[in-house]
């Protein structure tokens, strides 16, 4: 229209990402553990590194990032780095400004550098020692994500151990029946107990039955 303008206003803001996260959430509880872990570091980290050349990326962003993908289970460092351009909280966990660029993906090839020194270990000790400090261990139990553990094993593999005080023949494996589609004939183990002290894997004899709760299955 004739004779009209056109405004564009600007609205600024200052932002505390400190202030955006929760007062209850669990990363809150984790941070000040894993910042005394690598101030115990700082010697290590030191040492790792020469005065002249290209500044790289601090081995403590790498460590934390480390952190935040297996917590939120992001599978690759293309997608943290990603991620951490817009995602406030991952930047307040590694101590970047709100303006702060994230780093390149490849800048994870620098871990290479961490294991040589033995580094990945030493944060590992480093946080369970506060975490011990911190009477936050137990040791009546542990828990382990199951998704992690490798086994060659299976019920199928599961037999008797020998000589258990005259166990009859008939219970030394499970009881095959035809179906199943498969090579291998499908296992019953109806009616038998398994247990690590009467049963073990011929294919993997260190592989050892577990509950994930109680009333669980094994």
């Amino acid at each position: 229209m004739r004779g009209s303008t056109t405004r564009q206003v600007t609205m600024l803001a200052l932002v505390d990402p400190d202030q955006l996260i929760p007062a209850d959430h669990p990363i809150r509880d984790v941070k000040p553990i894993v910042e005394a872990a690598l101030k115990e570091l700082e010697p290590v980290f030191a040492g790792m590194y020469s005065e002249v050349g290209r500044r790289s990326i601090p081995p403590e962003h790498l460590l934390k990032a480390c952190l935040l993908m297996a917590f939120y289970s992001i599978r690759s460092e293309r997608q943290f780095c990603e991620r951490l351009r817009y995602d406030l909280l991952f930047k307040w966990f590694l101590g970047l400004n709100v303006e702060d660029d994230a780093f390149d993906h490849s800048s994870f090839a620098n871990r290479q550098r961490l294991l040589k020194h033995n580094v990945s270990r030493a944060f590992f000790d480093a946080v369970l020692g506060q975490a011990r400090r911190l009477r936050l261990l137990s040791s009546e139990h542990f828990m382990v994500d199951g998704t992690l553990l490798e086994s060659w094993a299976c019920f199928k593999s599961l037999q008797r151990r020998p000589n258990l005080d005259g166990q009859r023949k008939a219970e030394e494996g499970p009881r095959g029946r035809p179906g199943g589609g498969g090579r291998n004939p499908v296992a019953d183990f109806r009616g038998t107990k398994r247990s690590n002290e009467t049963h073990y894997s011929t294919t993997d004899p260190d592989a050892r039955l577990a509950r994930k709760g109680n009333g669980r299955e094994a």
